[in-house]
């Protein structure tokens, strides 16, 4: 009986091994390369991330959904969608979404109008940031139809101008940069970090496994 149960979790850790290793790295690389998900400037990446909430100890996952904004050789901006909030009233603490809107975002983000919105529009006048007001509205008339954006760069950082020399500068560029390597390779987001030096670094220890790209 011993043996038996020792075959059969050796024969698991092999399947379990073959789909991770295998399987799925070779699903991925079919999925990415069709035009409803290949990484592209404007690509929608879904993404779940699984950990432990400090507060309770307990299992926790959260839900991202990214619009890539920049491609500049092995370095893919990404920036969150997510929804602004109204009459004051603040719809999310952070940048996750909830199970539900995470699993419609992915069915119908393409008939969703998402504004792309500048950072410093965000905190213009004695408005509360991340709220719809009549700045916003006025600039940015597509939020009449739907609150949903993501914050973007100017036109002319998407360039692909060579990296910043300045420490600060350097320090802002790298704040959202992921690897197009390893989402097109390996179907993670592994941040591209500076560990004080102006050096960047992959941190693929830390990466995160994609759910989908969406066009």
């Amino acid at each position: 009986m011993k043996k038996i149960l020792i075959i059969s979790l050796l024969a698991l850790i092999s399947i379990y091994s073959f789909k991770k290793m295998i399987y799925n790295p070779y699903i991925w690389k079919q999925t990415i390369n069709s035009p409803e998900h290949k990484l592209q400037i404007g690509s929608f990446i879904f993404n779940k991330t699984t950990g432990v909430n400090g507060g309770s100890q307990s299992i926790q996952t959260d839900y991202y959904i990214f619009k890539v904004i920049e491609i500049n050789g092995d370095h893919v901006r990404l920036s969150v969608v997510r929804q602004l909030s109204k009459n004051n009233t603040i719809l999310q603490s952070d940048f996750s979404t909830t199970k539900e809107n995470f699993e419609y975002l992915k069915k119908h983000i393409n008939k969703i109008t998402i504004t792309g919105i500048l950072t410093k529009d965000l905190f213009v006048g004695n408005y509360e940031p991340y709220t719809v007001n009549d700045y916003l509205l006025k600039k940015y008339p597509s939020l009449e139809k739907s609150r949903y954006y993501f914050e973007d760069i100017p036109e002319e950082k998407k360039k692909n101008l060579p990296l910043p020399t300045d420490n600060n500068k350097l320090q802002d560029y790298f704040s959202t940069i992921y690897s197009k390597k390893e989402i097109i390779e390996n179907g993670k987001l592994a941040l591209w970090v500076l560990n004080n030096s102006n050096n960047p670094e992959l941190a693929k220890r830390s990466a995160e496994d994609i759910d989908l790209i969406q066009n």
